[in-house]
């Protein structure tokens, strides 16, 4: 039990950093991926694939 704790801790920073990161290298471009729960959410469980899928998302509703 105290591994599964462990590696969901570990994803969800992983998925901060990943989004904080994303959010860095792109605030030229003027797009911006706010962190809460749902983002670091998605993010955690589905990884990279997941930001893609966000930034996806962005641009279709944008």
């Amino acid at each position: 039990m105290k591994k599964v704790i462990i590696t969901v801790i570990k994803k969800i920073i992983l998925a901060i950093c990943l989004v904080y990161a994303f959010n860095l290298l792109v605030s030229g471009l003027k797009i911006f991926i706010p962190i809460n729960i749902i983002t670091i959410g998605v993010v955690s469980a589905l990884g990279m694939c997941g930001l893609l899928a966000l930034i996806a998302i962005y641009f279709v509703l944008l």
